[in-house]
């Protein structure tokens, strides 16, 4: 949903594909070791490779990014001389939504050294709409929709 709001948000000229990683196992060094990397991960990874920018939407699980998604990231980071040809200090953006008071501000930092390893350039200009409890919230729509009309980059927290 937050993605394809994201989406929906967009400029005029500048396009959000959604890819999904539900299609990646678990990260094994021995199955990469003895077949390589998956094909699902080897397809997202030339998708990002091929992109202008990263957009990573994350919930926070127990104050911190998602196994799941970390589990991701690891095997697209595989094999470590392909960092630079997917990632090459692509632009990235990191998003949440979520129900708690605390926005995912704990999980997007948690992304930071994730980041740093994959020489990414992690966007924030301090201009930041702190939207919480974004599913008892009926008024947010209306937040985001100001702080976009007012210029603002707005990294929805939840």
């Amino acid at each position: 949903m937050l993605l394809r709001a994201a989406a929906d948000a967009m400029p005029e000229g500048v396009s959000l594909e959604i890819a999904s990683i539900s299609d990646i196992p678990l990260y094994n060094a021995d199955v990469e070791a003895e077949q390589g990397v998956p094909a699902p991960v080897q397809h997202l990874k030339d998708r990002i490779a091929a992109a202008d920018g990263l957009l990573i939407a994350t919930p926070e699980y127990n104050n911190a990014m998602p196994g799941v998604l970390k589990n991701a990231l690891d095997w697209l980071s595989r094999t470590p001389a392909d960092i630079p040809r997917v990632f090459r200090s692509l632009p990235t953006g990191v998003i949440g939504a979520t129900p708690g008071m605390g926005g995912t501000i704990l999980s997007q930092a948690s992304w930071l050294p994730v980041f740093r390893v994959l020489a990414q350039v992690v966007h924030a200009d301090g201009h930041q709409a702190l939207v919480h409890r974004a599913l008892h919230d009926p008024v947010r729509e209306r937040r985001l929709h100001h702080a976009r009309e007012d210029g603002h980059h707005v990294d929805a927290h939840g």
